[in-house]
């Protein structure tokens, strides 16, 4: 009877799952601010963010630095040195175009900001339109696929 006993209780055991819990810090209306020893890096808010397993993830996110204006997106996610933006994202440089797009990223350590979806940039009358677009803040240079544009240059 023993014997019966323990195997039947060995076969209806059930081995329960228990998620554990890895949310380390949330937060709502809140400013980032990132520095170092010599000046401020940038400056993050949110409405509402969560850190968990090392990922912050930010809602109705504006981000800014010494060469970027604004980056605003309705959701950013911090994952190491890459800002992955995603929903209504506009990048304003500061003293040149403003990018539309629904899909970026944009690396904290080279600075460079990649559109991964159509995106469209205006400046004064000038517009480019494209598919995928890599834009270097710091030097200026931008690189795309599939680019339509319309400039207007100066008379010489």
């Amino acid at each position: 009877g023993i014997l019966a006993g323990s195997l039947l209780f060995k076969l209806t055991r059930t081995n329960t799952k228990t998620e554990a819990f890895t949310k380390e810090l949330e937060f709502t209306n809140t400013m980032l601010i990132e520095v170092d020893t010599q000046k401020v890096l940038s400056n993050s808010y949110g409405t509402y963010g969560v850190r968990d397993r090392g990922i912050f993830t930010l809602r109705n996110l504006e981000y800014s630095t010494d060469t970027i204006e604004s980056l605003v997106a309705k959701q950013g996610r911090f994952k190491g040195e890459i800002l992955y933006l995603d929903g209504s994202v506009v990048l304003k440089e500061k003293g040149g175009y403003t990018y539309k797009t629904e899909h970026a990223n944009y690396s904290q350590k080279t600075d460079i900001l990649k559109i991964t979806a159509p995106f469209v940039g205006v400046r004064d009358k000038n517009i480019i339109k494209g598919n995928t677009l890599r834009y270097d803040t710091r030097k200026k240079e931008a690189f795309g696929t599939k680019i339509d544009s319309v400039l207007y240059t100066t008379e010489k």
